[in-house]
Order: C-alpha cells, then sequence, then structure tokens
C-alpha cells in the first residue's frame, strides 16, 4: 500500500526506496534532486504510515531505516518536497491546530525550568563540538555565503547590536542569554552594561566563567532567573531563540513583560523561529526528543501580542534560509566528531541529534519556518526611519534620546 502512496505523491525529484530483500523501485519524474530511502525491515513502513510526524524520526532513531549514501538531508528534502503537504496538521480545522498548540506549550516556570533543563543542561562538550567558538545556539547572519559559522555568528551579534540603538553606558537586558556570547558581544562591542536571565544551570555556569574570561564581568551580569520574575528598567531589551521556549499561552505576557521593562525611549529586539503558515503545534518528535514544551509562532501570533502589548512595531525582518545553512554546519561538525559523541551518547543518541539538526534544516529550505526579528519601542519615532544604519559604517551615533523622553 505505501509504494502506490509514493507512487501517487512523489513528482518532484527522485525518489529510490531499497527494500529489506533488497529490491529496488524508483518514484518521482526522475530528476534531480536524488535520493535512496533504504529499509531495514517489513513493518518500518505501517508505522510511519501510521503516525509519519512522530515515526518517522522515531524509525530512524531505531535503525529501522537509513538514507543512501548517508545523505540524510538529501532524502529528507525529497520527502518534504512531496508529502510536507500531506502529512501537515495546517490540515486540520483551524480550532483543532489552536487547541492542540496551547495544550502542548503550556509553559509556567516549574515546566518551563524542566524543559529549559531536558536540552540545555547536557556536557557542554556536545555543543561546543558543533557549535561557533562564542557559542551561539541560534540562527546565523550570512551576510555574504563565503562566510565561516563564526564570521556569520558575528555579523549576526552586530545587526542586533545596531538595531538596539543602544549608547555607550545603556543598560540592556538579555533574555534567555544562553552561554552568554550575545551579552558579552554587546558589552564588549556596544559598551554598555548588560543582564542576562537564563533557566540553565549549565548555560549560567559557561556564561559567568566566560564574563570572568573576558575581564568583563563587571558590565556583564548573568541570572538564573526566569523573565517572568526579573525587575528592572532597561535602556534595551534584546531576546534571541527564546521566544519558541514560552508557548503559545504566554506569548502575551512576554511582549507586556518587554514593556514594562523597557523605559520609555527603549529599544527591543526579539529574534525568534516563526512561521509563514497558520499556527499550528510543534512537530511532536522534535517536542518529545529536543524541546518539551516548545511552540513556534506564527506571524499572526506574534502580530496579535505585539498589538496587544502596547509597544510599536519599529521595524519586522524575515530571514530566509539563513537558519538552513546554520544547521547544514552545525550538523557538518556534529558529524566531524560523531565517533566521540557515540562514546558518550551511543548510536541512538547521535542518531537523535543528526535526525534533529537535519530535519530542522530541509524545514528551513522546503517547509514554511523562518526567523522573525521584531524590533519594538513605545515611540515610532525612536529609531531611524530606514534600514541604512545596519547596514553602512555609521558616520555618527545611532540617534539620542530626546529631551522630550526625560531619560
Amino acid at each position: 500500500m505505501f509504494l502506490s502512496l509514493l507512487q501517487r505523491w512523489v513528482r518532484k525529484g527522485t525518489l529510490v526506496v531499497v527494500l529489506p530483500d533488497g529490491t529496488r523501485q524508483a518514484f518521482g519524474d526522475g530528476d534531480e534532486p536524488r535520493a535512496e530511502w533504504i529499509l531495514r525491515d517489513d513493518g518500518v513502513m505501517r508505522s510511519i504510515v501510521r503516525n509519519p510526524t512522530m515515526n518517522l524520526g522515531e524509525t530512524y532513531v531505531d535503525e529501522r531505516w537509513d538514507a543512501g549514501g548517508g545523505d540524510l538531508a538529501g532524502l529528507l528534502r525529497v520527502l518534504r518536497s512531496n508529502l510536507e503537504q500531506v502529512v501537515s496538521a495546517s490540515r486540520l480545522p483551524h480550532f483543532l491546530r489552536v487547541g492542540s498548540a496551547l495544550l502542548t506549550s503550556w509553559n509556567n516556570v516549574r515546566a518551563s525550568l524542566a524543559n529549559v533543563s531536558h536540552h540545555y543542561d547536557r556536557d557542554e562538550a556536545l555543543f561546543r563540538s558543533f557549535l561557533d567558538d562564542s557559542m551561539h545556539y541560534s540562527c546565523a547572519y550570512f551576510a555574504d555565503p563565503g562566510m565561516t559559522l563564526e564570521q556569520a555568528q558575528q555579523a549576526k551579534a552586530e545587526h542586533i547590536r545596531r538595531k538596539l540603538c543602544a549608547e555607550p553606558g545603556d543598560r540592556v537586558l538579555d533574555i534567555g542569554c544562553g552561554w552568554g556570547s550575545l551579552g558579552l558581544y554587546l558589552a564588549r562591542e556596544g559598551g554598555v552594561q548588560v543582564n542576562g536571565v537564563t533557566l540553565s544551570k549549565e548555560q549560567l555556569r559557561v556564561a559567568q566563567d566566560e564574563a570572568r574570561r573576558q575581564g568583563l564581568d563587571s558590565r556583564v551580569q548573568f541570572l538564573l532567573e526566569d523573565y517572568r520574575d526579573h525587575r528592572g528598567s532597561y535602556d534595551a531589551v534584546v531576546s534571541v531563540g527564546m521566544l519558541e521556549h514560552v508557548g503559545r499561552r504566554n506569548l502575551g505576557r512576554f511582549f507586556e513583560v518587554v514593556r514594562e521593562m523597557l523605559s520609555d525611549d527603549g529599544v527591543a529586539l526579539i529574534h525568534t523561529i516563526g512561521k509563514t503558515g497558520p499556527p499550528e503545534p510543534v512537530n511532536p518528535w522534535i517536542r518529545r526528543h529536543i524541546f518539551p514544551g516548545g511552540y513556534i509562532p506564527a506571524a499572526s501570533d506574534l502580530m496579535h501580542a505585539v498589538e496587544a502589548s502596547g509597544l510599536v512595531l519599529s521595524d519586522m525582518e524575515v530571514w530566509r534560509r539563513h537558519y538552513a545553512a546554520t544547521l547544514r554546519e552545525w550538523n557538518r561538525r556534529f558529524q566531524a566528531t560523531r565517533d566521540e559523541h557515540k562514546r558518550t551518547l551511543g548510536e541512538r543518541g547521535c542518531r537523535v541529534w543528526e535526525f534533529y539538526l537535519t530535519a530542522c534544516e530541509t524545514a528551513f529550505e522546503v517547509a514554511d519556518l523562518v526567523v522573525f526579528q521584531l524590533q519594538l519601542a513605545k515611540r515610532n519615532d525612536r529609531v531611524p526611519v530606514t534600514r541604512d544604519y545596519l547596514h553602512a559604517i555609521p558616520k555618527e551615533s545611532p540617534p539620542l534620546r530626546t529631551a522630550a523622553s526625560g531619560s
């Protein structure tokens, strides 16, 4: 039955299926891209058809299938190109999509602590093996396709620094500061004072150690604290790659907190994975193994929450394909040290991580995932009215605060 479904659905590129008995069957138009799917047992296709969004990853982790030539990305690319719409949750009625998204990302403070610990409180060496030297665990900005990962992550940090329009001595809050990479960059390059909050004890340890190593511990303070419990007033608020952990139910509260802590003349920059399509739950395999409680907001989710907060949307930038390039390089680095990880994670653990990285890479290539950067303020004249200041070497400092603001 499954082969007949592939015959009907696979139209773009070429998919060669190798059955457990060695029989080969090709589907598609015969053109590029080409991929080979090696099935290891007779029941694997029945498992996948029963629940494709969960069991495609589960059966890979269980070693029930492989990609020919080890080209997992190529195989997932062909499958997504042909089958994404067939299995998409967006085909469900709207009220079911919204209800499921709410129920699977119901993140109070206790749940947020557990969810963050599940992914981030792992051996530091695992993340160091595939991230850039500064440990940025979010989308890099490939302003030039020839950039290294390190260069592209620095370009991202600089792009954000300019968008914050902060001046030396300003107070900046970094919500979800990770291993401290962005906060340290802002303090070092922008001369600002940074408070960073995280729920990961392991990330906190690394960030504090790095602040001391760089001699920035007097200008950067990292705290183990939920953003909802933090208090303070800041000239700039930044959050990179954290909104995906907030949960759909809490989006409104998140932007309310940003507004409460932002000075009257402040600027906020929220960087998040997002969807160009309608709201829907996170892939259940990703939710189980990688980011429990996660939710990828649609543009409509974000606009509704920002509107309700009373903040002004100064700019919204959409990054396409940058995260695909980032994930591709992360996976390349992970594969280069796979044998080392196999000793600590086992084969199953390695397959979890490589499926995660590759599935996400192809989602940014073929599906509707992008990165949104929302620049927010309390006044619509706070930031320059064009984007020229982001891309040219500035001839003068970012716009000063107006006397009327009282700051």
